[in-house]
């Protein structure tokens, strides 16, 4: 390799070397140590560690590991170098080589510059989008946590983004801090009303519960059950206070509740078991009523009934569902008594009717008080007894209109 070089160079006889380019020949430099030989074999090195140093950089762009902006510095030094070079070889491939890897060096310092731009514009629009987000958060989010927590990772989002320059980045950033104390004082405000809600709701509860517990030990069972169903409505209604103090209120509400309900469910129990007694002896009683015999002595019964009925009123309340139907039964008994007593009277002769003869009486005595009223000349006390004496001889005449 050392002698292909050395063909483009020469020694001449006062010991000057010479290097051969396409522009002619120029001097590089004197040999006096040794033969011409070994003179140009010196500066043939020169030219291969210039070379080397090409190679490498070729091989450093080629593999893409190169900074395009350092090559190019690199290959304008090697340029000034291998235009002066005090070297014998090849110096106008060398400088061909050296302009083709300017040219590379170029396109890829090109395309580092657009990726760059490229990459500083992504990185804008990444904090743009960042910014709208945090500016959307700040005014219309309601989900407090959630907002705040994604406000903190746009935080850390953001740090991680490089590349934008200056003056834009401190503008967005001003826009981010605005939006973020803005999201900060309207959660801030939101609390504070919501702390004050909460402090009414909270005395409003109080004031349920001490009327609640008042009530516990009511026995007006239908009254405070009804009350009770009112201010549970109302505790739905008023809202929530804090979470220890709504479950402290509800945990007493909730006990005057049941207290009052533990309280009327043994009432209620006990007086069922006492219905189901007084219908058992309603029941006996309705029986002995229904087996009396009415046809054979109509009078008999009706005093049967009568002592029975007096017995049926003193036993009490019989359950809800049942009243109906012993009413109507005893109803049948009495109809039944009452239809066998009037069958009876009617065929009663007139004159051994006791009912008709004291109804005589009775108009007797009427016209007895009109002659006293008509003797005192008093009008009113006239009229009063004509009207006592037309109403008794009415009820006379029906009476006797009977037979």
């Amino acid at each position: 390799m050392s002698s292909d070089w050395a063909t483009f160079g020469r020694v001449d006889a006062d010991g000057t070397v010479y290097v051969k380019t396409a522009a002619g020949e120029r001097a590089v430099g004197s040999w006096q140590a040794g033969t011409p030989e070994e003179g140009l074999a010196h500066f043939v090195r020169r030219f291969e560690d210039l070379q080397t140093e090409v190679v490498l950089l070729e091989k450093r762009l080629a593999s893409g590991a190169a900074d395009p902006q350092q090559s190019l510095a690199s290959i304008k030094r090697l340029k000034e170098s291998v235009d002066g070079a005090h070297a014998v070889g090849d110096l106008d491939s060398l400088a061909a080589r050296l302009e083709k890897l300017t040219g590379a060096a170029e396109e890829r310092a090109g395309a580092a510059r657009q990726a760059k731009e490229a990459a500083k514009a992504e990185a804008l629009t990444r904090k743009q989008t960042l910014v709208g987000e945090a500016e959307l958060i700040a005014t219309e989010s309601t989900q407090w946590k959630v907002a705040g927590d994604r406000l903190k990772e746009i935080l850390d989002e953001w740090k991680t983004i490089k590349g934008v320059d200056r003056k834009a980045d401190t503008e967005l950033w001003k826009r981010y801090a605005a939006a973020r104390d803005g999201f900060t004082r309207r959660r801030g405000a939101h609390f504070a009303t919501l702390d004050q809600q909460r402090k009414s709701v909270q005395s409003q509860k109080e004031e349920l519960v001490v009327e609640a517990e008042s009530l516990s030990s009511s026995e007006d069972w239908n009254a405070t059950a009804n009350r009770l169903k009112e201010l549970m409505a109302a505790w739905k209604e008023t809202g929530r206070a804090s979470k220890d103090t709504e479950q402290k209120l509800w945990d007493r509400f909730r006990a005057a509740q049941d207290a009052f309900f533990s309280r009327r469910s043994e009432v209620f129990s006990a007086r069922d078991a006492e219905f189901k007694d007084n219908l058992a002896a309603k029941q006996a009683l309705l029986a002995e009523a229904e087996a009396i015999d009415v046809e054979a002595d109509p009078k008999s019964a009706q005093g049967i009934l009568n002592d029975l009925q007096g017995r049926w009123h003193d036993v009490g309340r019989v359950p809800r569902e049942n009243m109906a139907s012993l009413d109507r039964r005893w109803r049948g008994v009495e109809e039944k008594i009452k239809l066998a007593m009037d069958t009876a009277w009617r065929r009663t002769a007139p004159e051994d009717n006791p009912l008709l003869a004291q109804m005589r009486a009775q108009v007797a005595e009427a016209e007895e008080r009109l002659a006293k009223a008509q003797a005192s000349g008093d009008a009113k006390r006239i009229k009063q007894a004509e009207q006592a004496l037309a109403g008794k001889q009415q009820f006379l005449r029906l009476a006797e209109g009977t037979k």
